[in-house]
This record gives structure tokens, C-alpha cells and sequence, in this order.
């Protein structure tokens, strides 16, 4: 069975920083983009950032320039280095892949089960 698995998540003052990581566990054939997606009450679920298994990156308006995205293929991770961080930055992060568990099977969505991140002003 397919898990993603999240840590680094806690309560920062605003300017601080903070690192997410995540791994994925289980029988894996391969894993395409993975990424990290956020979501506070009452809004809709945004993506934050995404990494292709080429090293091709994509980041949400607010966050580019303080946060940076990175993956081991190796070890099925993808990381999330977060600085300078503002109040508004406040949400559940979750982690996202798309995987293809065997050669007969297309890609799947997985998502990790959320971390809190809170920034205090």
C-alpha cells in the first residue's frame, strides 16, 4: 500500500523559516510530479509548488522567491524549504504525487494527510 508521509510542520514568527518533507512509502513502479499543496478553512485547496521528475518546478505568485522545491528520486521524497514566511502563509499543507504503481496502470493521485503550518505575527 501507497503512503506519503509528512513532517516539519509547526508554529513560526513571521520572517522565520520552516522545512516540510515528505516520502513516499510502498510498492512504487515510478513517480511523476510530486508537490505541495495548502488549504485554510473556508477556501479552496492551492497549489503551492510542484517538481517534475526531470527537476522542472512550478510555484504559486506568493510564495516564489521564498520558497524552494526539491525531490530525491532515490528516496522518494520531495522537499519544501520555506522562508521569510508571512501570516498569510497560515494553512494545512499537504503532500501530493502522481504515481504509477505497475507497468499496466496509469498514474494515480496520492496525498499525504496534511501538516500545520502556523505563522504568527
Amino acid at each position: 500500500q501507497v503512503h506519503l508521509v509528512e513532517s516539519g510542520g509547526g508554529l513560526v514568527q513571521a520572517g522565520g523559516s520552516l522545512s516540510l518533507s515528505c516520502a513516499a512509502s510502498g510498492s512504487i513502479f515510478a513517480i511523476a510530479t510530486m508537490g505541495w499543496y495548502r488549504q485554510v478553512p473556508g477556501k479552496e485547496r492551492e497549489l503551492v509548488a510542484t517538481i517534475t521528475s526531470g527537476g522542472g518546478t512550478r510555484y504559486e505568485d506568493s510564495v516564489r522567491g521564498r520558497f524552494t522545491i526539491s525531490r530525491d528520486n532515490a528516496k522518494k521524497r520531495v522537499s519544501l524549504q520555506m522562508n521569510s514566511l508571512k501570516p498569510e502563509d497560515t494553512a494545512v499543507y499537504y503532500c501530493y504525487a502522481e504515481i504509477t504503481l505497475t507497468k499496466l496502470r496509469g498514474r494515480d493521485d496520492y496525498w499525504g494527510q496534511g501538516t500545520q503550518v502556523t505563522v504568527s505575527s
